[in-house]
């Protein structure tokens, strides 16, 4: 009897011990609640996968279209430039690569008819019936502009035809860029209404930068008593048209022709005259005429950037167009006083 009351002692004492034993910490799954996550990554990474899938394909011509494009379109487009620095963008002939990349394009922008004189042939043999064409300069009225009227003709022989030709450089005027970029916004919103408040926001903000950059022009030039330069070619006349100032050109708006001997000597004595005290030259051209020049009349050469590419100086410091007229405002002031 006294064998059985510790037996069953023992069993009692065991199952008071399993009742106060601690339960299991293993985490016990909640099926639903895994599923709802494993559906929920899903579609987190659909819907990134869906985004990379619609930006849109973009192609542009040289260096401002590319800039101003690309400050609309932020993160929803694909940007290509098709013709990068040292290339003569009035000659350009698309390449096999250049043509099936439109092809595949959603959008082609160019500055216009007049700069990239080649586009209006490259579009008639296109297969892309669904491409957005978008001139930048549509809303633009363009400045005629007087051909140095000394040139020589591959003979050596002076043309002394009177010659006018429409200035295309028109990415010069920080006040036209706002226009050009107002352009390719309305495009953009066109083919992407969904993204609308986006590209108006990114081009509300690139035109605030644009003013302040006009804004810096104007008050470095509003007290000049000097409102003369010397340009090696005609590139500057939306900067001297907005802010009031006069470009007296070497040679004409075209690269292709010589400056005669006379026109060189008409403009030493301009120089002399009105005491210009720098030479300009385009970045990237040879700038022995504008050295010619310096060196007879005493003057300085300095560069100025026409910004058909991204000068080498401002690529390397990460810099972009804003930044590259800045440096023309600085060079500018060297003569304009």
């Amino acid at each position: 009897m006294r064998n059985l009351n510790k037996v069953l002692i023992s069993l009692l004492s065991l199952s008071t011990l399993a009742a106060c034993a601690p339960e299991s910490q293993e985490p016990v799954e909640d099926n639903e609640s895994s599923e709802a996550n494993a559906t929920n990554e899903t579609n987190e990474e659909t819907d990134t996968a869906s985004t990379e899938e619609e930006k849109l394909s973009v192609v542009t011509t040289f260096y401002p279209v590319y800039e101003f494009t690309d400050q609309v379109a932020g993160d929803h487009a694909d940007i290509e430039m098709m013709i990068t620095g040292g290339t003569d963008v009035h000659h350009y002939e698309p390449s096999a690569r250049d043509m099936a990349m439109i092809n595949d394009a959603d959008m082609f922008v160019y500055s216009s008819d007049e700069m990239e004189t080649w586009v209006q042939s490259m579009l008639a043999s296109l297969d892309n019936e669904d491409l957005v064409v978008v001139e930048q300069a549509a809303a633009v009225d363009l400045i005629e502009a007087e051909e140095d009227e000394h040139a020589e003709d591959e003979h050596g022989h002076e043309d002394e035809e009177d010659v006018h030709a429409v200035d295309p450089h028109i990415w010069l005027d920080p006040v036209l860029v706002q226009e050009q970029v107002e352009t390719v916004k309305e495009a953009f919103i066109n083919i992407d209404p969904d993204r609308s408040e986006s590209y108006t926001a990114n081009a509300e903000a690139y035109q605030s930068d644009l003013q302040d950059l006009h804004e810096e022009f104007e008050a470095a030039f509003s007290d000049a008593e000097q409102r003369r330069f010397v340009t090696q070619h005609e590139a500057f006349g939306y900067i001297a048209h907005r802010y009031d100032l006069t470009q007296m050109a070497v040679g004409g708006l075209s690269t292709e022709v010589e400056v005669s001997p006379s026109r060189i000597a008409e403009i030493n004595q301009l120089v002399e005259e009105f005491d210009i005290p720098v030479i300009y030259f385009q970045e990237g051209a040879n700038s022995a005429i504008a050295e010619t020049v310096a060196n007879e009349t005493g003057a300085e050469v300095a560069e100025l950037y026409s910004l058909e590419s991204l000068p080498a100086a401002v690529e390397d410091d990460g810099q972009g167009y804003i930044e590259a007229m800045k440096r023309n405002l600085e060079a500018l002031e060297m003569s304009i006083q």
